[in-house]
């Protein structure tokens, strides 16, 4: 990258075209050059110069503008706009038309620019300016490393509380584009590993051995975020091979716990055909907040508070021979080499004899399932240990390493 970043600035410029241009000038000031990516559907604005306009934004959603317009709805032009920004700024980063991208608004336009963010990589600088920046608005940030700044007062015109907050936003984006960030020049030596709480003392072990083997770990947490992030950095080409220790949030997905990662989890690595190496860890368990917040239908179920925000429901033995179903066919997509590897004494740490999750029959459901419905050509391995064993991470590791080297 040149001392001379490009940002892309994004916003609706036939509504606030004065407040944009005030963001332009800061950007410029810090010694960049702006890109003008204009959203706005009634028009346009003549204080700066604009690049992309609404039009080209249109038909890349595959739709015109006159025809947007003469439909006067506005949530219909915000989603076609976001579809469309997304396309665009996918392709100008492909051709390495900017070093990093800034957009700002209330309702409007934060969904807008927050969509366009989407397929954007991870460490591009991305920043959004919003009146939502309080809320929760993860499902529209997804897994990106998109920061959020409140602008305080509304994204309408320019005072004395929004200027230096346009201000901070883009000296901060222009330091951020001037980071040099080493590219890998390969993935042949990063794994990807999911943990829980339940799981970590295997997860240390298997991060020590992978290390020692000159192997980058990365851990994910798989709290349903976590899982998202290492579907989409796995569908990206990030890794060599995945070693799912935590695969709980399946379990959230089924019943409705907080922690579901949705219904793509565990897709990625065989649509890319990675090898992996698949553990059920904690599929004994679905999580809940509070005592309180657990669903009526799930009240006299056995129940552990974990801490007092996060109660775990134990799972049963008919939600186990569910959940072996789904694994084994989600695996059984993958062209690439594949792995199961079960934990006979315990499928987390409080899975283990005497603690309060112990129930061999139900785990006993878990693996015949999965078992029964694994195509032939999938090792499943029964193995004597407690997931958390240093003997079963070995096992794990030595299986995935022997698929990648």
């Amino acid at each position: 990258m040149t001392q001379k970043p490009t940002i892309l600035m994004l916003g609706c410029f036939d509504t606030k075209g004065e407040i944009f241009a005030f963001l332009r000038d800061c950007l410029l000031a810090e010694g960049a050059k702006v890109l003008a990516v204009n959203v706005g559907v009634l028009g346009s604005t003549e204080l700066f110069p604009v690049d992309i306009k609404t039009a080209e934004i249109c038909e890349a959603a595959g739709e015109k503008l006159e025809a947007v317009r003469i439909k006067n709805d506005r949530g219909y032009a915000m989603d076609i706009m976001g579809h469309g920004a997304a396309k665009i700024l996918a392709n100008l980063h492909r051709q390495n038309k900017f070093d990093a991208v800034i957009g700002m608004g209330g309702g409007s336009g934060t969904y807008v620019t927050l969509k366009a963010m989407q397929f954007l990589p991870l460490g591009l600088p991305k920043i959004c300016i919003s009146t939502l920046a309080s809320k929760d608005l993860s499902d529209l940030i997804g897994v990106k490393d998109i920061l959020l700044m409140p602008s305080v007062v509304d994204v309408a015109a320019l005072n004395s509380i929004i200027k230096p907050i346009i201000q901070q936003a883009a000296a901060a984006l222009v330091a951020m584009s001037r980071v040099q960030i080493p590219q890998a020049t390969t993935n042949t030596k990063r794994i990807a590993i999911s943990m829980f709480g339940n799981t970590s003392t295997c997860v240390d072990y298997c991060t020590q051995m992978l290390e020692a083997k000159g192997y980058e770990v990365m851990n994910f947490h798989a709290n349903g975020v976590g899982g998202k992030a290492l579907e989409s950095l796995t569908l990206e080409g990030c890794f060599s091979g995945i070693l799912d220790i935590t695969t709980t949030e399946l379990a959230d997905e089924l019943c409705g716990g907080i922690c579901s990662a949705g219904s793509s989890r565990l897709e990625a690595a065989g649509k890319q055909g990675i090898p992996q190496v698949v553990v059920p860890g904690c599929m004994d368990m679905v999580n809940f907040g509070t005592m309180d917040s657990v669903p009526e239908k799930y009240k006299n179920r056995q129940l552990y508070a974990w801490v007092p925000t996060v109660t775990l429901m134990r799972t049963n033995e008919k939600e186990n021979r569910d959940l072996g179903k789904i694994l084994a066919g989600k695996l059984n997509q993958s062209p690439g080499e594949v792995a199961v590897l079960f934990p006979e004494k315990g499928i987390s740490q409080i899975d283990a004899e005497g603690n309060v999750f112990h129930n061999p029959k139900s785990n006993e459901e878990l693996s015949k399932s999965i078992q029964e419905n694994l195509k032939s050509g999938i090792p499943f391995i029964n193995l004597p240990f407690h997931i958390n064993e240093k003997e079963f991470a070995r096992a794990a590791v030595e299986r995935l390493l022997e698929m990648i080297e």
